[in-house]
């Protein structure tokens, strides 16, 4: 209600929301809808218009429920955050700016930023980053992004895809499919956004997020469908199709997060149509080689307010991704393609470590009208459902 009504009050100065916050639950979702609902992107039109957001919202309530208004203060901003950066056009948010935004808010929040640019890819023999991003003149980068806290008990790595443009390399979306791809590193962002929500409620628990960037084109220094790419850590991947580049670079960027031995690994991607396909525009896909953290997951986004479903990773669509040259091929069987793409991560993970994958493919960007506290273009989906699983560890670690 209070998204519905922020989003209502364009072009005011200052409003007040007079909802009955009688608990510090209730203040808190009153603080994240109105933040949400008044979202617009406007930095890039030449004059303000109609469409210009509220630009001061009071929450009439009192000093008892001052905690909730807090964290719906840091989540607002944040998801808010991410739905910038998804909106941002690609020809300004490369990988390198995205790196650059990073460093910033590190500077800002406290947090431990390093970036590798591609030399140090190069000289990492992080070859999945490396591959996707060859075709462009943007080259990539890998960023870690770390939030510590001296009473933590336990280590989370979030993983983000962050393909900035998404042409589908060599093997070519079709017209129709390119408008929206500046979408694609939807889950870097969210992942970032996380790290920093997490650091701003210091929250007593070490997270980590990995944000790997690219920019997928494609140009005579492309990868060619065929080509073998020898990823981070030593294992081959035969790249039968260009255009199923998000997987390559999380399969290196999950690889060396699992060095780091963390609790709970949770990656974060906009990877297949497929999954679009089976759970609609509002829904994510939720994948585990590990039963009760999946649905651990699947129940921590119920409880932040996102739509998740739990998925499977059937063994028997495993084979479909055997190679007759190399140890593993980037695609597989095509029915029940986001499946396939989730058993390819698990093959980069670490046994003994709790992990899921989020396919976030069908919320991360609304096409059609808004609704509710969600405006066209960037949600800053999956940013709630991390943050909660942050929580979680905080409290009592995962189960």
């Amino acid at each position: 209600a209070a998204g519905v009504a922020a989003r209502a009050l364009t072009g005011l100065g200052r409003a007040a929301l007079a909802f009955p916050v009688r608990t510090p639950e209730a203040a808190e979702a009153v603080a994240v809808g109105g933040l949400l609902g008044a979202y617009a992107f406007t930095g890039y039109r030449a004059a303000a218009g109609r469409e210009e957001p509220v630009g001061e919202l009071v929450i009439v309530a009192d000093d008892a429920v001052r905690a909730g208004i807090r964290r719906g203060t840091v989540i607002g901003q944040e998801l808010n955050r991410c739905r910038d950066l998804v909106n941002a056009p690609a020809n300004d948010l490369t990988p390198e700016a995205f790196a650059d935004a990073v460093r910033a808010a590190g500077e800002e929040h406290g947090l431990a930023v390093d970036v590798l640019d591609e030399k140090a890819l190069a000289a990492g023999s992080y070859g999945g980053i490396l591959g996707v991003g060859q075709g462009s003149v943007r080259p990539p980068r890998l960023v870690r992004i770390a939030h510590t806290h001296r009473d933590a008990r336990l280590r989370l790595a979030f993983v983000g895809k962050g393909i900035t443009y998404d042409s589908g390399g060599i093997s070519l979306k079709p017209v129709g499919f390119n408008e929206i791809m500046k979408r694609d590193m939807a889950g870097a962002a969210a992942v970032f956004a996380a790290v920093v929500a997490a650091a701003r409620l210091e929250l007593p628990v070490d997270v980590t997020g990995w944000l790997a960037l690219a920019e997928n084109m494609p140009s005579g220094s492309a990868t060619r469908p065929g080509d073998v790419l020898r990823m981070y850590g030593g294992r081959t991947v035969e790249v039968l199709n260009t255009d199923a580049e998000g997987r390559l670079v999380l399969a290196d960027a999950l690889t060396r997060a699992g060095e780091d031995a963390p609790d709970a690994i949770v990656d974060v991607a906009t990877l297949t149509a497929a999954m679009k396909m089976a759970l609609g525009h509002r829904m994510f896909g939720v994948m585990s080689g590990n039963d009760a953290f999946r649905d651990q997951v699947v129940e921590a986004a119920r409880r932040s307010g996102e739509q998740a479903w739990p998925m499977p990773l059937p063994p028997d669509l495993r084979p479909s991704l055997d190679s007759p040259v190399a140890d593993i091929a980037n695609i597989g069987e095509r029915m029940g393609g986001g499946l396939v793409a989730g058993l390819f991560l698990k093959e980069f993970t670490p046994d003994g470590t709790p992990w899921a994958h989020l396919d976030i493919a069908g919320p991360a960007f609304n096409e059609s009208a808004p609704y509710g506290y969600t405006p066209k273009g960037g949600t800053g989906a999956a940013v709630r459902t991390l943050v909660r699983l942050a929580e979680d560890a905080a409290a009592d670690g995962p189960r």
